[in-house]
């Protein structure tokens, strides 16, 4: 069993070489409203080929920095953009 932590989130931007902006989104419930409320943020993911599109869903693990922003790295492809 690996102790890596893995996120899912969607590529906000893949305009880096060798390099993709997840979006990790996650809901959590207001402490004095009781609302369910959508948290967001973003991580800088490695990815060796540039295979992944805006609105694609991935699956990042972290992993050793790579550099200043990038310490997690893009494992597979959930979901493809359905955009056209």
């Amino acid at each position: 069993m690996s102790n890596q932590r893995t996120l899912v989130g969607r590529v906000t931007s893949n305009k880096m070489q060798k390099t993709v902006v997840v979006r990790v989104e996650r809901r959590v419930r207001d402490a004095l409203m009781g609302k369910t409320i959508t948290r967001s943020r973003k991580y800088h993911a490695h990815v060796e080929e540039g295979q992944f599109g805006e609105g694609d869903l991935v699956e990042i693990a972290e992993c050793r920095p790579i550099s200043r922003t990038k310490s997690w790295r893009v494992t597979r492809l959930v979901e493809k953009s359905k955009a056209v």
